[in-house]
Formats: structure tokens, C-alpha cells, sequence
């Protein structure tokens, strides 16, 4: 299982928690604010559409859907000013990671971001850094239904996927990113829980951390990066044995 697979999995865990503190809901409808940018139709904006669909499966409510749209859209007074940004640097273990992030002041999201590197260990570096290691993917999870595995594996492979990862209770689908919509299209109508549908970054070579606190501050990092209220997704190109994992975590 790749390194961003299984800090995946610690998320799902952790999930309810973050859901709870209602810091989920307000990094979801930022996602659905800035695709809107693009066009306040989901039919014809491929962005808004996964946004939306990633909303919704966390159970963000409808009009907060809404309310992101219209103010991303700019079909109300409130006009959006988020933009979005990358930061790449260097963490623990001469890792790679990439963050995405949505902020409306850029000064001062990049402080903070080069401060919770250089907090755990890490350092921030330029664009195009370490970027070149991961490669986008369409990527759909579903929850696993003891004995249709195989036919969800069939059906993924007759829409266009290109990879299938087996974890624990969740089965993921990899496939081209413009392939996404359609793949987890085929998979609803199978009636398969498609539990989510986004566009990833997977590392094309990973870094092995076998070092206990080494990978104590790498997992640091990563968490206090996905804490912060401006970031969206947090990618690395770690490799963490499973027994030191399941300790850590």
C-alpha cells in the first residue's frame, strides 16, 4: 500500500472527529466555492461536479452547497475572493510533499505554512521543487460488500480503470483523471456505495521512513498540515513499514 494510501486510511479514521468540529464542512464548501469559479453548472463544469459530489458524501447541507456556488459563481453581493496555491517542500526522511490549499491572503497562508514545516522538521521549498515526483489520477473510493469485490473489480475495468488497491474495508479505484465521472458513473449504477470521487496525486517513487521518530514528526507534519483551516489536501511520497504505522497511529 503507497505511503498517501495509507495516511488516506488514518483520515477515514479520523474522519467523524474532523466532521464534529465542523472544520470539514467549511474546507468542503471552499472546494465547492472555488470550482464555481469556473461556471455555477455542474453539467458543464467537470470541477464543481466532484466538488459537489465530495460535499455531499460528507453530508454537508444543501444550502451551504449552495451559498458556495452562488458566492463563487459571483451571483450574489459577496463576491468569492479565494484563490487557490501550492506549496512543495521537503519533510522528515527527505520526504516530498505537495500542499493544496485555498486562501484569500496569500502573505500570510504562506507564513504559516513555511512555519509548520520548519515546526516538525521539514522545510519549504520552490515551486516545481518536488512536484515532478507525483502524477494526478482520477481516484474513487468504495466501500467494500463482502463477496461482490469481483464484480466491482470487473465493473471498474469495463469503465475505464486503471489500477484497483484492496484496503482493509474500502476498495480504491485509480484511473485517468478525465475518466473519474464516468468510472464512478458505472459504478453507482451497479449499485456499488461509491463512498467518494476526487482527482489525486500519486507519487511515482517513494521514500522510505523507517526511522521511529523521523516518522513521529513526518505523521506530525502531515496532521497539523491538514489541520490548517486553508489547506485542502497534503500528498507525500512516504513509505512507513505497517508495524511502525499501526504503533504511531
Amino acid at each position: 500500500m503507497s505511503g498517501h494510501s495509507k495516511w488516506a486510511n488514518i483520515k477515514h479514521r479520523k474522519g467523524a472527529q474532523d466532521a464534529r468540529k465542523g472544520a470539514l464542512f467549511s474546507k468542503l464548501a471552499r472546494i465547492v466555492e472555488i470550482a464555481a469559479k469556473e461556471g455555477a453548472d455542474p453539467e458543464t463544469n467537470f470541477k464543481l461536479k466532484l466538488a459537489i459530489e465530495k460535499a455531499r458524501a460528507a453530508n454537508v447541507p444543501s444550502n451551504n452547497i449552495e451559498k458556495a456556488i452562488r458566492k463563487g459563481a459571483g451571483l450574489d453581493k459577496e463576491k468569492s475572493q479565494l484563490i487557490a496555491v501550492t506549496y512543495e517542500g521537503f519533510g522528515p526522511g527527505g520526504t516530498a510533499l505537495v500542499v493544496e490549499a485555498l486562501t484569500d491572503n496569500r502573505n500570510r497562508t504562506s507564513a504559516e505554512i513555511k512555519h509548520l514545516f520548519s515546526q516538525f522538521g521539514g522545510n519549504l521549498a520552490s515551486p516545481g521543487a518536488v512536484g515532478w515526483q507525483f502524477r494526478p489520477a482520477g481516484k474513487i473510493v468504495v466501500d467494500k460488500i463482502k463477496g461482490r469485490e469481483e464484480e466491482l473489480a470487473l465493473k471498474a475495468i469495463e469503465a475505464g480503470a486503471s489500477d484497483i488497491q484492496d484496503e482493509k474495508d474500502l476498495l480504491v479505484v485509480y484511473t485517468d483523471p478525465k475518466r473519474v465521472m464516468s468510472v464512478s458513473g458505472e459504478l453507482k449504477k451497479a449499485n456499488l456505495p461509491v463512498r467518494e470521487s476526487s482527482i489525486t496525486l500519486l507519487a511515482q517513487n517513494e521514500v522510505r521512513v523507517g526511522e521511529k521518530a523521523e516518522a513521529q514528526r513526518l505523521l506530525k507534519l502531515m496532521e497539523v498540515l491538514e489541520e490548517h483551516p486553508d489547506v485542502q489536501e497534503v500528498f507525500s511520497n512516504f513509505d512507513i513499514p505497517d508495524s511502525l504505522l499501526e504503533e504511531l497511529t
